[in-house]
Parts: structure tokens; sequence; C-alpha cells
């Protein structure tokens, strides 16, 4: 009996330590579930962050061109509010011009206008460039043509201008087309 016994208990251990053995795969087959679900959790959470974040950024895109636009559309805006007037002085001044017999009040009308144009720019940081005597710079000027200079003082400097320079904040916006001397 002792025999017997002493195998029972033998059967009964290697029973419990197969038991112990599947407790065992079950938990670590059910760890790695775990452990994947966790990880899938987690990469979800990720990509709606992402996703999110993305929508965030194209909002801000669109935002920011959208408040870039407007920005352009205002300053044109006050562009054009600082040149009405000058357009109503061009108008009266032609309204003269037709009923006026002497030419001198006219040229002097025009010439209250240019002014007035050129203060208009000038509140704007836009400036003329003065060319004419001037020795000739590549970098400010555009030469149309060359021409024999009237004394040697003139050779290599502007002699005539055909149209005027611009500079916007010491920026060259128009080059000046001169005739330079040779």
């Amino acid at each position: 009996m002792a025999e017997k016994d002493k195998e029972t208990i033998e059967e009964q251990d290697l029973n419990m330590s197969e038991d112990v053995q599947e407790e065992g795969e079950k938990e670590a087959v059910v760890e790695p579930k775990n452990e994947l679900e966790d990880l899938s959790e987690q990469l979800t959470e990720q990509k709606e962050k992402y996703l999110r974040l993305f929508a965030d950024f194209d909002n801000y895109k669109k935002r920011t061109a959208k408040e870039r636009l407007d920005l352009l559309n205002t300053a044109g805006k006050d562009i054009i509010l600082s040149v009405i007037p000058v357009i109503d002085d061009f108008e009266r001044a032609i309204a003269i011009a037709e009923k006026a017999t002497e030419v001198d009040s006219v040229k002097e009308g025009m010439e209250l206008i240019k002014n007035k144009m050129f203060s208009v720019l000038q509140q704007r940081g836009i400036n003329v460039m003065e060319s004419v005597g001037e020795p000739f710079d590549a970098e400010r000027h555009e030469a149309i043509t060359e021409i024999p200079a009237p004394n040697e003082d003139m050779k290599g400097k502007v002699i005539d201008e055909v149209e005027k320079g611009y500079t916007m904040n010491n920026k060259i916006i128009r080059y000046a087309k001169v005739v330079v001397g040779k």
C-alpha cells in the first residue's frame, strides 16, 4: 500500500505540475494578449493625437493664409484712399482747363496736383531718385542709350532722364531710365 500511495502521490504531483504548466501557458498567452491590447490602444491614441495635430496645423495654415490676404487687401485700400483726393483734384483741374483762357493758371494747378501726389507717395515711403548729373550706376539706372557728352565732366554721367526712378523705404522699386554721356 505504501507503493500505491507513493504512486498516487507521484501522479497527483505530476497532475499538479501539468496544471501549473497549463496555467503558466495560459498566463503566458494572456500576458501577450494584454500587452498587444495595450499597445493597440496606445497606437490608436497616438493616431488620434496625430490626426488632431494635423487638423490643427491645417487650420493654422488656412487661418494665416486668410490673414495675409486680408492684410494685403487692407494695405491696398489705404493707398487707394490716399490717392483718391489727388484724382478729385485732377478732375477739377480738367474742368477748369476746359474753361480757362490762360495756360499759366492751368499749369500752376497741375503743378499743385503733382506736388500733392508726391506728398502722398512720400508719406508711404516712396521717393524719387535724382539721376541727372550723377555718375551712371547700373545698380540704380537703366541705360537707354549713350550719346556724346557735351563736355568732359559729363562722360560716364547721366545726361538725361527718360523715366524717373523710385525707391520705397530706401529699396529701389523702379530703376531710372537714363541717357548716358560717352
